[in-house]
């Protein structure tokens, strides 16, 4: 049996090319599976896996648990809000205290970035990010690529632009890093405030014209702005900013091509895509959706296979 080359899932910068067509290939596998009548197998059934959130998440914790439960693997969840670590207790304390219960594989995601790297040094167990702050987001980085190669055929050659919050986005680093790994063009595109400064050092273009991108690109991946994480404004108005790199109906209707409409959500409905444009055809939102549960069964499976040695 093919192995990752990694025992942990720290970012898609860790991982090859080959690492990442043996998650798609796994993950094929596994989405058959959840379309059976019976969507449970027992390839997990003596793993115990710690979901930790430090930060809020609905879509992301819910998809690693269903993934988790899928598998049939032992489930322990664990919310900051009502933790030990708001009467001080450190980071490694926390998980050497679930580890202690004898928890295989921990499911984290955290507010500073490189809290996974960090954890990954200091405690005995395989750690998968489940975002670490603006860093990486590895499991949405590898769901958006295997839905576009599900829609296209391949991610090779593919022109993909992501519009919006480049700046606080953890989503957009990782999907960099994924997409030029499988061979894609990457652009990125939306209000120059919102853009890292070493951006250009990833081999990415700058499109600050949202109408330009749409007539180069094959696929637009939407993100929202990420106002949680803003400490000033960095743009005039909510109604300026729809103005320019909102995506409605009118402005696909302009293109003489049919493009591929992602988003990782949550969605702002009205400010970077119109609800018409997020329910139509060409989106692959709740695509994107299934498809995440599948990647991260296959991540759980096969970083517990190196753990375990299972056949």
């Amino acid at each position: 049996m093919k192995e990752l080359s990694v025992n942990h899932l720290l970012g898609i910068k860790y991982i090859s090319e080959e690492d990442i067509q043996l998650i798609f290939e796994t993950a094929d596998h596994f989405k058959e599976v959840i379309n059976r009548p019976i969507k449970k197998v027992p390839s997990l059934r003596d793993v115990t896996i710690a979901n930790l959130f430090f930060e809020n998440s609905t879509r992301t914790r819910l998809s690693f648990e269903l993934a988790e439960k899928r598998l049939s693997a032992d489930v322990v969840n664990f919310s900051a809000a009502s933790s030990s670590v708001k009467k001080g207790e450190t980071l490694v304390d926390t998980v050497n205290n679930i580890l202690s219960m004898k928890v295989d594989l921990v499911v984290m995601r955290h507010p500073n970035p490189g809290a996974g790297i960090f954890l990954s040094k200091n405690v005995n167990a395989s750690i998968v990010n489940a975002g670490d702050g603006a860093h990486e987001h590895p499991t949405q980085a590898l769901l958006d690529a295997f839905s576009i190669r599900e829609k296209l055929g391949d991610v090779a050659g593919k022109k993909v632009v992501i519009v919006g919050d480049i700046l606080h986005s953890r989503v957009a680093l990782s999907n960099i890093f994924a997409l030029q790994k499988l061979g894609a063009s990457v652009k990125v595109c939306g209000p120059l405030t919102l853009m890292p400064k070493h951006i250009a050092h990833l081999g990415v273009e700058v499109e600050p014209n949202l109408d330009r991108a749409l007539a180069w690109c094959d696929v637009a991946n939407m993100l929202r702005v990420q106002n949680e994480r803003m400490d000033n404004s960095y743009f005039p108005s909510t109604r300026e900013y729809v103005q320019q790199y909102g995506l409605n109906l009118e402005r696909l209707q302009k293109l003489n091509k049919e493009i591929t409409i992602m988003h990782p959500g949550p969605i702002n409905r009205g400010v970077e895509i119109t609800s018409d444009v997020a329910d139509s055809n060409q989106a692959i939102i709740l695509n994107q959706v299934e498809n995440g549960v599948a990647i991260r069964m296959a991540v759980l499976y096969l970083l517990a296979s190196k753990i375990k040695n299972y056949d």
